[in-house]
């Protein structure tokens, strides 16, 4: 009775320890969070909601995806979350933005990760064949910021960093996929910005609508931009509903055409994630974002729009 006792007591013991595993890989999946749709977890690489410092680190932030890739709240470390919600399912976001406008320096507040080896953990994007970026943004100051690496006052940088993955041999701003707001023939557009080929060009697929309506001051606005590598398509997407837009080159950058399929990025691991502005290992300002920005989500494969608008309406509860 005793030594039968004993192997139960084993049984139960090893089938409670499972438990919290499985939670934890749950977690780590997207499964069972109430704010990510289901179809989402196949896919989903990274996730971003800013309420999860990691532990003894309050000034990095945890990754709520699969991919286990932390990031650096850079230069603002944990002042830079606010209790300032983009939907229903989320309680804060961080704050982003240029401290001085006329000073040189690297002191903007940003988001994100740098290794100019590449960051293993983000090696779904090494020779993948799309991508998607997608979060909640907020304006909450005048954007593009006044260029602090010219001389001249009146200079402004030619774009606001939104959210992206980096190439595998960027510098800290050339990127595979990312959301920004960048000057297209002259006027501020918001865009999905591109790069198949870390040696070749990128490519822009540009919102016609006003930037400014599409991200009007002092309001949450669900943002997407998708990029099918393979086919040599991309698209954007505000609450929900498809933005229409155009391509800004007519030419083929990223090779599809003269190349055999199917069609991925360079296979080389991404040197990171920057969210807010570029150069995310702190060395230099570069377009940084007057803004706050909430659940961040980084995909290896491009959204449906039948996707991207259950995503919406999941957690817009609309």
């Amino acid at each position: 009775m005793i030594v039968r006792r004993i192997a139960v007591a084993a049984l139960l013991g090893g089938a409670l320890a499972a438990v919290p595993a499985q939670a934890q890989a749950d977690a780590a999946s997207g499964k069972g969070r109430p704010d990510v749709f289901p179809s989402l977890r196949h896919g989903l690489v990274a996730h971003y909601d800013f309420e999860h410092p990691v532990q003894g680190a309050p000034a990095r932030e945890r990754d709520l995806g699969p991919s286990g890739t932390d990031i650096d709240l850079v230069n603002g470390g944990a002042a830079m979350r606010v209790p300032d919600g983009a939907h229903r399912g989320s309680k804060g976001s961080i704050q982003l933005g240029q401290v001085n406008p006329t000073v040189p320096g690297n002191d903007d507040w940003k988001a994100g990760i740098y290794s100019e080896s590449g960051v293993p953990t983000l090696r779904a994007f090494n020779a993948t064949r799309g991508a998607t970026v997608l979060g909640w943004f907020k304006m909450t100051g005048t954007n593009p910021s006044p260029n602090s690496n010219t001389a001249n006052p009146d200079d402004k940088y030619n774009a606001t960093g939104l959210a992206g993955v980096l190439s595998g041999n960027s510098n800290g701003h050339d990127v595979r996929a990312l959301l920004e707001i960048i000057d297209v023939q002259g006027q501020q557009r918001v865009v999905a910005l591109g790069r198949r080929i870390d040696t070749g060009n990128s490519q822009t697929f540009a919102a016609g609508e006003d930037w400014q309506k599409i991200l009007p001051l002092n309001t949450w606005v669900f943002l997407a931009a998708t990029f099918d590598f393979d086919k040599g398509t991309m698209a954007l997407y505000k609450d929900g509903k498809p933005l229409p837009g155009f391509y800004t080159r007519s030419d083929d950058p990223w090779a599809i055409g003269s190349t055999p399929g199917p069609h991925t990025t360079t296979a080389t691991d991404p040197r990171g994630i920057k969210i807010g502005g570029s150069f995310p290992q702190n060395t230099r300002e570069q377009n940084p974002c007057n803004c706050r920005i909430d659940s961040v989500m980084l995909l290896d494969r491009p959204l449906t729009a039948w996707e991207i608008e259950r995503q919406y309406h999941l957690v817009a509860g609309k």
